[in-house]
Protein backbone atom coordinates (compact mmCIF):
# COMPACT_ATOMS: atom_id res chain seq x y z
CA UNK A 1 0.00 0.00 0.00
CA UNK A 2 1.45 3.16 -0.69
CA UNK A 3 1.72 6.24 1.13
CA UNK A 4 -1.56 8.31 -0.89
CA UNK A 5 -3.78 4.68 -0.08
CA UNK A 6 -2.68 4.25 3.61
CA UNK A 7 -3.19 8.09 4.35
CA UNK A 8 -6.98 7.49 2.76
CA UNK A 9 -7.37 4.73 5.01
CA UNK A 10 -6.68 6.27 8.04
CA UNK A 11 -8.89 9.11 7.07
CA UNK A 12 -12.28 7.05 6.10
CA UNK A 13 -15.04 8.99 6.63
CA UNK A 14 -17.16 7.39 9.65
CA UNK A 15 -20.88 9.11 8.59
CA UNK A 16 -22.15 12.27 9.74
CA UNK A 17 -19.91 12.33 12.66
CA UNK A 18 -16.82 13.92 11.45
CA UNK A 19 -13.59 11.98 11.28
CA UNK A 20 -10.23 14.01 13.05
CA UNK A 21 -7.97 13.44 10.64
CA UNK A 22 -10.06 14.20 7.69
CA UNK A 23 -11.42 17.46 8.97
CA UNK A 24 -7.46 18.83 9.85
CA UNK A 25 -6.63 17.91 6.40
CA UNK A 26 -9.37 19.96 4.98
CA UNK A 27 -9.12 22.96 7.24
CA UNK A 28 -5.49 23.05 6.52
CA UNK A 29 -6.28 22.69 3.15
CA UNK A 30 -8.20 25.79 3.10
CA UNK A 31 -6.24 27.33 5.15
CA UNK A 32 -3.72 27.24 2.53
CA UNK A 33 -5.08 28.28 -0.52
CA UNK A 34 -6.78 31.27 0.91
CA UNK A 35 -3.07 32.32 2.24
CA UNK A 36 -1.92 31.73 -1.49
CA UNK A 37 -4.56 32.65 -3.74
CA UNK A 38 -7.07 34.90 -1.36
CA UNK A 39 -11.09 33.92 -1.19
CA UNK A 40 -11.67 35.17 -4.36
CA UNK A 41 -9.62 31.54 -5.88
CA UNK A 42 -11.36 29.40 -2.94
CA UNK A 43 -13.30 26.43 -3.79
CA UNK A 44 -14.93 23.37 -2.54
CA UNK A 45 -13.07 21.98 -5.82
CA UNK A 46 -9.86 22.90 -4.78
CA UNK A 47 -9.75 22.14 -1.72
CA UNK A 48 -11.17 18.38 -2.00
CA UNK A 49 -8.47 18.22 -4.58
CA UNK A 50 -5.07 19.42 -2.00
CA UNK A 51 -6.51 17.34 0.99
CA UNK A 52 -7.05 14.27 -1.19
CA UNK A 53 -10.80 14.37 0.43
CA UNK A 54 -14.15 13.96 -1.50
CA UNK A 55 -16.39 16.57 -2.12
CA UNK A 56 -19.14 14.87 -0.80
CA UNK A 57 -17.59 14.58 2.23
CA UNK A 58 -16.76 17.99 2.33
CA UNK A 59 -20.37 19.01 1.59
CA UNK A 60 -21.65 16.95 4.05
CA UNK A 61 -19.66 18.76 6.92
CA UNK A 62 -19.51 21.73 5.43
CA UNK A 63 -23.09 22.66 3.44
CA UNK A 64 -21.78 25.36 1.46
CA UNK A 65 -18.46 27.19 0.60
CA UNK A 66 -19.07 29.84 3.34
CA UNK A 67 -19.37 27.65 6.13
CA UNK A 68 -15.99 26.05 5.27
CA UNK A 69 -14.53 29.41 4.28
CA UNK A 70 -15.32 30.71 8.26
CA UNK A 71 -14.21 27.47 9.80
CA UNK A 72 -11.05 28.13 8.11
CA UNK A 73 -10.87 31.79 8.59
CA UNK A 74 -11.72 31.61 12.36
CA UNK A 75 -9.09 29.01 13.00
CA UNK A 76 -6.43 31.94 12.63
CA UNK A 77 -8.29 33.74 15.26
CA UNK A 78 -6.04 34.59 18.48
CA UNK A 79 -7.61 31.72 21.01
CA UNK A 80 -7.30 34.16 23.80
CA UNK A 81 -9.40 36.97 22.09
CA UNK A 82 -12.05 36.53 24.69
CA UNK A 83 -10.37 37.19 27.89
CA UNK A 84 -11.57 37.67 31.74
CA UNK A 85 -9.07 39.99 33.74
CA UNK A 86 -12.06 41.02 36.09
CA UNK A 87 -12.03 44.61 33.99
CA UNK A 88 -14.89 44.66 31.48
CA UNK A 89 -13.06 48.00 30.07
CA UNK A 90 -9.80 46.35 29.48
CA UNK A 91 -10.82 43.41 28.05
CA UNK A 92 -13.27 44.74 25.77
CA UNK A 93 -10.94 47.02 24.47
CA UNK A 94 -7.93 44.43 23.94
CA UNK A 95 -10.80 42.43 22.26
CA UNK A 96 -11.63 45.25 19.54
CA UNK A 97 -7.79 45.88 19.31
CA UNK A 98 -6.82 42.71 18.62
CA UNK A 99 -9.79 41.55 16.55
CA UNK A 100 -9.23 45.07 14.27
CA UNK A 101 -5.22 43.81 14.18
CA UNK A 102 -6.70 40.15 13.19
CA UNK A 103 -8.17 41.68 10.09
CA UNK A 104 -5.38 43.67 9.50
CA UNK A 105 -2.85 40.71 9.05
CA UNK A 106 -2.39 37.95 6.50
CA UNK A 107 -5.74 38.85 4.40
CA UNK A 108 -8.19 37.56 7.21
CA UNK A 109 -10.11 41.01 6.81
CA UNK A 110 -10.85 40.11 3.05
CA UNK A 111 -11.79 36.13 3.96
CA UNK A 112 -14.20 37.59 6.55
CA UNK A 113 -14.97 40.35 3.88
CA UNK A 114 -15.82 38.42 0.91
CA UNK A 115 -17.78 35.87 3.16
CA UNK A 116 -20.29 38.82 4.04
CA UNK A 117 -20.35 40.01 0.19
CA UNK A 118 -21.51 36.56 -0.73
CA UNK A 119 -24.02 36.76 2.21
CA UNK A 120 -25.88 39.53 0.29
CA UNK A 121 -26.81 37.62 -2.62
CA UNK A 122 -26.48 33.76 -1.66
CA UNK A 123 -29.13 32.66 0.77
CA UNK A 124 -26.94 29.74 2.11
CA UNK A 125 -23.92 31.82 3.12
CA UNK A 126 -26.85 34.10 4.41
CA UNK A 127 -27.42 31.86 6.76
CA UNK A 128 -23.80 30.31 7.51
CA UNK A 129 -22.79 33.93 8.46
CA UNK A 130 -26.05 34.33 10.57
CA UNK A 131 -24.98 31.11 12.47
CA UNK A 132 -21.21 31.91 12.63
CA UNK A 133 -21.80 35.23 14.48
CA UNK A 134 -24.73 33.55 16.47
CA UNK A 135 -22.15 31.56 18.28
CA UNK A 136 -19.46 34.98 18.49
CA UNK A 137 -21.99 36.81 20.05
CA UNK A 138 -22.82 34.45 21.87
CA UNK A 139 -19.18 33.98 23.38
CA UNK A 140 -19.05 37.99 24.03
CA UNK A 141 -22.02 38.47 25.43
CA UNK A 142 -20.96 35.80 28.54
CA UNK A 143 -18.34 37.76 28.60
CA UNK A 144 -20.13 40.70 29.31
CA UNK A 145 -22.63 38.55 31.09
CA UNK A 146 -20.17 37.78 34.02
CA UNK A 147 -19.28 41.07 34.71
CA UNK A 148 -22.72 42.23 35.08
CA UNK A 149 -23.35 42.05 38.85
CA UNK A 150 -19.51 43.48 39.49
CA UNK A 151 -19.67 46.29 37.06
CA UNK A 152 -23.12 47.78 38.05
CA UNK A 153 -24.61 46.78 34.72
CA UNK A 154 -28.55 46.36 35.66
CA UNK A 155 -30.24 42.45 34.38
CA UNK A 156 -32.33 44.67 32.32
CA UNK A 157 -29.22 44.52 29.97
CA UNK A 158 -28.89 42.12 27.32
CA UNK A 159 -25.25 41.39 26.89
CA UNK A 160 -26.03 39.93 23.38
CA UNK A 161 -27.07 43.09 22.19
CA UNK A 162 -24.08 44.86 23.96
CA UNK A 163 -21.85 41.97 22.08
CA UNK A 164 -23.36 42.92 18.90
CA UNK A 165 -23.30 47.24 19.24
CA UNK A 166 -19.01 46.39 19.84
CA UNK A 167 -18.90 44.10 17.08
CA UNK A 168 -21.01 46.34 14.29
CA UNK A 169 -18.14 49.15 15.33
CA UNK A 170 -15.34 46.67 14.39
CA UNK A 171 -17.85 45.87 10.76
CA UNK A 172 -18.32 49.07 9.56
CA UNK A 173 -14.46 49.72 9.82
CA UNK A 174 -13.80 46.29 8.11
CA UNK A 175 -16.19 47.03 5.72
CA UNK A 176 -14.71 50.93 5.21
CA UNK A 177 -11.27 49.53 5.30
CA UNK A 178 -10.42 51.71 8.13
CA UNK A 179 -8.75 49.10 10.89
CA UNK A 180 -6.02 50.88 12.24
CA UNK A 181 -6.71 51.68 15.83
CA UNK A 182 -4.84 51.93 18.89
CA UNK A 183 -5.82 51.22 22.48
CA UNK A 184 -6.42 54.92 23.51
CA UNK A 185 -9.76 54.74 20.84
CA UNK A 186 -10.77 51.38 21.42
CA UNK A 187 -10.76 52.57 24.77
CA UNK A 188 -12.96 55.41 23.78
CA UNK A 189 -15.19 53.26 21.92
CA UNK A 190 -15.74 50.62 24.95
CA UNK A 191 -15.95 53.21 27.39
CA UNK A 192 -18.96 54.89 25.44
CA UNK A 193 -20.65 51.50 25.20
CA UNK A 194 -20.39 51.22 28.33
CA UNK A 195 -21.28 53.87 30.26
CA UNK A 196 -23.97 53.65 28.48
CA UNK A 197 -25.16 50.09 29.37
CA UNK A 198 -24.27 51.64 33.27
CA UNK A 199 -26.38 54.63 32.86
CA UNK A 200 -23.48 57.31 32.75
CA UNK A 201 -24.22 59.03 29.10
Amino acid sequence: MNDNQDLTKRRTSIGAQRNPASQEAILQAATEILAERGPGSFSIEAVAKRAKAGKPTIYRWWPNKAALLLDAYHRQKNPNLHTDTGDLQRDLTWFLTELLAFWRRGGCGAIFRSVIAEAQTDQAACEALAAYLAERRKHLGAQIRAAQARENIGAEVNPELVAEMLSGFAWIRLLTNRLEIDEEEAGKVVKTILDGIRGRG
